[in-house]
């Protein structure tokens, strides 16, 4: 696959950061919001109001740093060999040449959620969008982060090739979790991305796990109401 190192965008939208929740963007007049937090989500909602809306800071883990250092290594061994493209250019070209690219920006201001895609392969006959992650589990939360971002890439790009969305274990090529983004997958995960924007307009109450193992390991149970 020729690998294209994403440059530019031909579109560009009016942001400006939320007045009060820390991260949350205004895209286009909606809220807008990272399309990782769906994945702190599905560990415990709570954590996503103590984090932006309290704004109570805490020292990313060791987990945490050793995921940002890997991703690093990999974008800058991945563009020692890129050729730089647009976006659409590259989305374009990969219809006749299949193409590779990481640390992809997708951003849908229809639906309210942005981010950037760990690699994505631009094949003829289909699209996949991958997120290496560390282990070998499928949790609803880290497959609900990767639907969002195969929602994304089809609304910036209309593209009518199959989507794929994968998870892949961190630092290997091992591809543990694969799904066709069919259309009732896309109305599950608009759903998901729903009830977060009703999270964030305090329409919904924020739902702590209930889960006693999480809470322990969790880096804000200090400032948990709710831990166990």
């Amino acid at each position: 696959m020729e690998q294209k190192n994403i440059t530019g965008y031909e579109k560009e939208y009016e942001t400006k950061d939320h007045p009060s929740i820390k991260g949350l963007q205004i895209i286009e007049g909606k809220n807008n919001f990272p399309i990782s937090w769906l994945n702190q989500q599905g560990y415990c909602e709570y954590q996503l109001y103590l984090e932006y809306m309290k704004g109570i800071e805490t020292k990313p883990t060791r987990a945490m740093t050793q995921g940002s250092r890997i991703h690093e290594e990999l974008e800058d061994i991945f563009k020692q060999d890129a050729t730089p493209s647009t976006f659409e250019d590259a989305v374009e070209a990969s219809k006749q040449t299949a193409t590779m690219s990481r640390e992809c920006f997708v951003v849908a201001p229809k639906y309210g959620i942005r981010g950037y895609i760990d690699e994505i392969w631009m094949k003829p006959e289909e699209i996949v969008i991958i997120d290496d992650k560390p282990g070998r589990t499928p949790y609803e939360s880290t497959m609900n982060q990767v639907r969002a971002y195969c929602l994304a890439y089809k609304d910036m790009t209309g593209d009518e090739r199959k989507i794929k969305g994968a998870l892949r274990e961190r630092g290997t090529d091992n591809l543990f979790w694969i799904e066709v983004f069919t259309p009732e997958v896309e109305k599950s995960i608009k759903f998901t991305i729903e009830r977060m924007h009703g999270l964030f307009e305090g329409t919904k109450p924020f739902i702590a796990t209930k889960n006693p193992k999480k809470c322990r390991s969790c880096r804000f149970k200090n400032d948990c109401e709710h831990s166990k």
